[in-house]
């Protein structure tokens, strides 16, 4: 029975993360799983009410029980975004919490970008998945892609060390994203 994850990474913001939480969740709900055969009971959502610890070690829990038999749950589908400096999910340039190798899911309290209190999934979750989907739009992504998709770092941004082990990775981007790119991709119109 497959199981939807709604969001790799949650923030936590005191006054704002049940808002930006609700939001999140009611517009995956209403743009995509509404149109999807998908039942409630196969949602899996991140507790906002609990400190950020234990709403990391509640959500690695209904995985596990989502996910019976995986010591690493493998994922169909995931869709990640990219931030301007290569993260994705919570996964920050040069954290600790790139070389987690134990843990499905954790908190991180010392984000380098607001908020500082935040739950994500971690790269061995990320690069279990069967396919894992990148979207990135607009001119001020441009330069981190080309460093993500062209360059070869000696330390790999957070978003180019996702490669999943017996997936497939595709990139989804638009003209502005795309603009410095140089090695070659297929360019489709738009719906």
């Amino acid at each position: 029975m497959p199981s939807v994850c709604l969001g790799e990474s949650w923030e936590w913001s005191a006054s704002a993360l049940s808002s930006h939480l609700d939001r999140t969740c009611t517009a995956i709900r209403t743009h995509l799983l509404s149109k999807l055969p998908i039942p409630d009971s196969q949602v899996i959502t991140i507790n906002p009410q609990l400190p950020v610890e234990e709403a990391a070690e509640d959500y690695a829990k209904k995985l596990r029980q989502a996910f019976q038999g995986d010591s690493i749950p493998v994922f169909d589908l995931l869709i990640l975004g990219v931030g301007p400096d290569g993260h994705t999910c919570s996964l920050f340039p040069d954290h600790p919490l790139l070389q987690e190798r134990e843990k499905i899911v954790a908190p991180i309290s010392d984000s380098p970008k607001p908020p500082p209190q935040r739950v994500t999934l971690t790269l061995p979750v990320l690069n279990a998945a069967r396919t894992v989907i990148f979207v990135a739009t607009g001119e001020g992504k441009a330069a981190v892609l080309k460093r993500i998709l062209e360059d070869k770092e000696e330390n790999p941004l957070p978003a180019a060390l996702v490669q999943p082990h017996t997936g497939k990775l595709c990139w989804f981007l638009d003209e502005a994203a795309a603009r410095l790119l140089t090695v070659p991709f297929e360019k489709h119109s738009t719906l």
